[in-house]
């Protein structure tokens, strides 16, 4: 399965803090991308999964991206060669955040999941351990009720992709210690990214604001105002963003723009209803990128009309 544990490597002196050893749950697209840039931050990394086949998927993944980066100068070879010796592959949970300074939890967005994750982390790992929960929208305060130490756990929400995005949204609930919130902090702008701290509320700052534009662009689809070209164009070139919000919701996932949707419109109010537009396409199986489809067609990186 390519690099294995190696447990007696291991330290629990916290003592440098730039050079830690971090264990990521999770090896999906969220996942091996946040491994990817803590490696290559300088920092032993366990990427954990309890399927070998996502673990040996997730670190092709990190090597052609690291090969493209190499390619484009954004990185040299021997920084890659030398984040890849770093990078360790482990199925269980309990051998992988047995030692380390930092469990960064990226599985799917369910609680409960996310709860025994981090639960089972906390009880092998040690006391002063940083516990992350990479949710872009679910309560990090009702995450944090099943722990022991609760002070431990802020949100880390990183955006896909992982080794291009530079916002980290660091959320802390009522309970966080302030030492963890800089922490976070401190870890986030050691890979390069640029922090935010944010109260935990519904949809944080970013999916909150991002899943209004959205919705509102699939309701003007369904409305027949303009194609899902159209629309993306309109945000791209007069307000200057990167993608518009058709062709990132493809990215992101249909399904998972529904799930948030559903949860910010139980918690905050209609607005974040989803139209239903968004529903028949999920339901037809059309969830974006990953698919081949969504509110467009998709050859690899290359789009068109649906």
């Amino acid at each position: 399965m390519g690099a294995t544990l190696n447990i007696e490597e291991r330290t629990d002196d916290r003592s440098n803090r730039e050079h830690r050893t971090i264990c990521v749950v999770g090896a999906g697209t969220m996942g091996h991308g946040i491994a990817a840039v803590c490696a290559l931050a300088g920092h032993r990394v366990v990427l954990c999964d309890r399927d070998s086949d996502v673990l040996d998927a997730a670190f092709k993944k990190i090597v052609a991206n690291y090969a493209k980066g190499a390619k484009l100068g954004k990185v040299t070879e021997a920084a890659t060669t030398a984040a890849l010796a770093r990078l360790d592959r482990v199925e269980d949970l309990e051998v992988a955040a047995r030692g380390v300074d930092c469990v960064v939890e990226a599985v799917p967005e369910s609680i409960e999941l996310k709860q025994m994750i981090l639960s089972t982390a906390e009880n092998v790992a040690a006391t002063n351990v940083l516990l992350a929960t990479n949710t872009s929208s679910l309560s990090v305060s009702a995450i944090s009720s099943v722990l022991k130490h609760p002070s431990r756990l802020i949100g880390m929400h990183f955006f896909n992709p992982v080794h291009i995005m530079k916002l980290v949204e660091i959320v802390h609930h009522l309970g966080s210690h302030s030492s963890t919130i800089d922490e976070g902090r401190e870890l986030a702008i050691g890979m390069g990214k640029t922090p935010i701290v944010v109260r935990d509320s519904p949809g944080f700052a970013s999916s909150r604001l991002g899943l209004v534009i959205g919705l509102e662009a699939m309701r003007m689809l369904e409305e027949e105002v303009a194609s899902a070209a159209d629309i993306d164009t309109a945000m791209r070139l007069g307000y200057g963003h990167p993608m518009g919000p058709l062709e990132l919701t493809d990215l992101v996932g249909l399904d998972v723009r529904l799930a948030i949707a559903d949860y910010l419109a139980t918690e905050i109010g209609p607005a974040f209803t989803a139209p239903q537009i968004l529903r028949d396409r999920v339901a037809s199986g059309h969830l974006g990128r990953k698919t081949g489809a969504g509110f467009f067609r998709w050859n690899g990186k290359e789009k068109t009309a649906f």
